[in-house]
């Protein structure tokens, strides 16, 4: 499991502006079965997506092709992590 932190490194009128290509790729993520959670950072400096990735190396795969990443609007830190707790409704990602 990986979270994932994008920390914007252009203005918000340049992120804006692939936006659209960012949140499409994003639904191809969850298609896949990959992302589990995504939303913007508060204030508006970044987002946050929470993944079920089999290796590093494939998520990093993954992300090279996010148009925020493409384009270099966005930095991502990834940290690896192994659920031990989870509330009720999300015990099914403690057996992922």
């Amino acid at each position: 499991m990986f979270l994932v932190v994008l920390t914007y490194t252009e203005p918000l009128a340049v992120v804006d502006r692939h936006l659209p290509a960012h949140r499409a790729f994003l639904e191809r993520g969850y298609e896949a079965g990959v992302f589990l959670l995504s939303g913007r950072r508060e204030p508006r400096e970044g987002g946050v997506i929470l993944a079920n990735s089999p290796s590093e190396e494939a998520l990093r795969a993954l992300l090279a092709t996010d148009p925020f990443q493409v384009h270099g609007v966005a930095a991502y830190t990834l940290v690896r992590f192994t659920p031990t707790m989870a509330a009720a409704p999300l015990q099914s990602l403690l057996e992922s």
